[in-house]
């Protein structure tokens, strides 16, 4: 029954579009389970780490953990109880998928960089968990608007609305969100430094240019021609990262600017920019938080000591860690921050009578 003071097709539409949701994560999460309980009877090989396979009961694991979400998607609790173990398992599965994102980054960087596909098994997998993990957030939040009283199409409370929904108006990031976002920004520096230095023939962390260049002798074709004229594969793919996360801050990440041509004026379809930089930040700020606190925790012992990265001392390799973790950290939180201000900015608001 329609709440007092809304029109039941109204009701009926919000339902409607939480069932939607509810239905497609539950869809992709029964592929989830089929995709994973076959590698598992089948003994495929799926990477977990760099060198070790998921064991086929950990990808059973998984399966069921998938069924439950499907479960949790589709059930209609109407006591507290109830209520409580969905938003239990949506959050135990969401956290566990957002884990098994980490590795995204690195396919990308792989396939930016003409390298090709290092495990088509590994690939599919972290799609497979990315996707769940974006689809199931859409149904916790959708369930989490009901609980608090709030439209879940909108997130605002009000009665009475229309079919129709309206978008706000192109805006800019606020100078609080965006101070935020350039001092997160700053974790590229050391990062981008030390690869620049060595692309242009000097030294750095106790490498020289041609030591680096040793190291990555069976780089793919693209990155030598970038480092030719000065530019690291790594740091071009985190330039394509900052040009998403001005995007997200700016106006024209709303409407298509003047340079885009034919697209000039149109409205920035709202999922384009947001899907990505969802599933890249998550999975960016996960690994490099974690490389930015085992570096010094190496150090100190409180976990095992960093072997030394080939062509790398002790020391440098640590540093190098550090920085490493410091800019996947800076930009996955960044983006963070600024998908955060875009998803509010261009939420579409129901059309109130």
């Amino acid at each position: 029954m329609a709440p007092a003071g809304e029109d039941p097709p109204a009701a009926a539409r919000k339902r409607e579009c939480v069932t939607i949701h509810a239905r497609n994560a539950a869809l992709w999460c029964a592929l989830y389970a089929v995709v994973h309980l076959g590698w598992a009877v089948t003994g495929t090989a799926v990477p977990w780490t760099a060198t070790a396979p998921y064991p086929p009961a950990a990808l059973l694991l998984l399966a069921a953990l998938a069924v439950l979400a499907a479960g949790a998607c589709l059930a209609s609790p109407g006591k507290l109880p109830g209520q409580a173990a969905v938003g239990a398992t949506l959050a135990v599965t969401i956290a566990v998928f957002a884990v098994g994102m980490i590795s995204l980054p690195l396919h990308l960087v792989t396939l930016l960089s003409g390298a090709g596909v290092e495990s088509p098994t590994g690939l599919v997998q972290v799609l497979l968990t990315s996707v769940a993990a974006g689809l199931l957030t859409l149904v916790a939040t959708g369930s989490l608007r009901r609980l608090r009283g709030r439209c879940p199409r909108c997130g605002l409370a009000h009665r009475g609305a229309t079919g129709g929904r309206t978008h706000p108006p192109a805006s800019t990031a606020t100078p609080r969100a965006q101070v935020a976002v350039y001092l997160l920004m700053c974790g590229l520096i050391p990062w981008s430094a030390v690869k620049t230095v060595w692309t242009l023939g000097g030294s750095a962390l106790g490498v020289t240019a041609e030591e680096w260049a040793a190291i990555n002798a069976e780089a793919p074709a693209a990155a030598h021609a970038l480092a030719a004229v000065g530019v690291d594969i790594t740091v071009l793919a985190a330039l394509f990262g900052v040009f998403l996360l001005a995007g997200l801050m700016y106006r024209w990440g709303m409407v298509f600017p003047r340079w885009t041509l034919w697209l000039s004026g149109v409205r920035v379809p709202r999922l384009l920019p947001l899907i990505p930089a969802w599933m890249i930040a998550v999975a960016l700020s996960l690994y490099g938080v974690a490389l930015t606190v085992y570096a010094p925790a190496s150090v100190l012992g409180v976990v095992p000591a960093i072997e030394p990265i080939t062509g790398f001392t002790a020391t440098g390799s640590v540093w190098m860690i550090e920085f490493g973790g410091l800019a996947f950290a800076g930009l996955g939180l960044g983006l963070l921050v600024a998908a955060r201000s875009y998803a509010r900015r261009t939420r579409p608001l129901c059309v109130i009578r």
